[in-house]
């Protein structure tokens, strides 16, 4: 665009949410208009008449001088600080946006702007507002799926998508880390799971079979290793037509210790003394009320008498529930 109408400043301006904290992204060519406006103690054009931009109608070009002809005093002060920038005019369009987003197409230089100027920037809004609409949606896609790759790893999931015959075809990092730092292998686009034992990759290859080829088959469990201990939820696999073939979904536990900061967690969600929150994660981690005195340097009676005071605090009526209670928790979470 700044090639076609030879402008010295073109902009496409970004804004995610309302209000003073939204996020804005200025993408532009050309001078750089927001580090004259720094140097000179000015602000850029958009950040000095937001109010504004934001009253545009969506796919009408305008020049932003026109929104304050009713005002001389506040128009000469405007032009001022714009030729202290270089800037003698410019032109304008709201991109028709979404519900989280607004967006504008902004195209300014020291001499004045033409007609065809602004033709070129009313004919290129739709097409802009495609892209933008798409970009916003990808980088919410992104967002979603890094947010659920997340959850995955803090809750110690992984998994990993098969084509019929059991090979696979992609796997998210948490598993392949582990995959290989515990199992001795990697997990290959287009190769089978190595690692297996020959029963497990047996019952694979036949779950791959039925189950790619039969999008209402109910998911089912499948041991994949004794040790490391590693069970999988095979499921059949949604929306793949990207894929062009049928295709499973394995969804694994992957064995991982509590975090470090398991007590911590349950002390500050259920108000409780750091060392009886640390009895708690003992006993979930399954050890006897014995074991877990001997491990936290306690006596048994201490022991006793602070898994009682959990008891009570807690609401539950001994250490089974203790133990569902702390798994129903972010304490276990990585």
């Amino acid at each position: 665009m700044r090639r076609r109408t030879q402008a010295d400043y073109v902009s496409l301006i970004l804004r995610m949410g309302d209000g003073p904290h939204a996020a804005i992204v200025d993408s532009y060519a050309g001078i750089d208009l927001r580090k004259r406006a720094r140097e000179s103690q000015l602000q850029g054009p958009f950040d000095l008449d937001r109010y504004l931009y934001d009253s545009l109608r969506p796919g009408r070009v305008y020049s932003i001088g026109e929104m304050i002809d009713h005002d001389p005093a506040a128009r000469a002060d405007r032009n001022r600080r714009m030729a202290k920038l270089g800037i003698g005019d410019e032109r304008v369009v709201r991109i028709a946006g979404g519900e989280h987003y607004s967006a504008w197409l902004l195209m300014a230089r020291a001499r004045d702007c033409s007609a065809a100027d602004g033709a070129l920037l009313s004919n290129l809004a739709p097409y802009v507002a495609i892209a933008v609409e798409n970009l916003v949606s990808m980088d919410r896609d992104r967002l979603a799926a890094r947010i659920n790759a997340m959850g995955l790893e803090r809750t110690g999931k992984g998994w990993m998508l098969l084509d019929a015959e059991a090979r696979v075809l992609a796997a998210d990092p948490a598993l392949t880390e582990f995959w290989q730092r515990h199992c001795g292998a990697v997990l290959r686009p287009g190769e089978r799971v190595l690692g297996l034992d020959l029963a497990a990759e047996r019952r694979l290859a036949a779950a791959a079979t039925e189950m790619a080829h039969d999008r209402l088959a109910q998911a089912r469990p499948l041991l994949l290793r004794e040790k490391p201990h590693v069970e999988a939820l095979l499921m059949p696999a949604e929306n793949t037509e990207a894929l062009a073939a049928p295709a499973l979904v394995a969804l694994c536990t992957l064995p991982q210790p509590h975090s470090e900061h398991g007590a911590e967690r349950l002390a500050q969600i259920f108000d409780l003394p750091r060392r009886e929150a640390e009895l708690a994660m003992a006993l979930a981690n399954g050890h006897s009320i014995a074991e877990a005195a001997e491990q936290m340097n306690l006596t048994l009676e201490t022991a006793r008498n602070y898994s009682k005071r959990l008891y009570a605090k807690l609401g539950v009526r001994g250490q089974a529930e203790l133990v569902r209670l702390v798994y129903e928790s972010s304490a276990v979470m990585g």
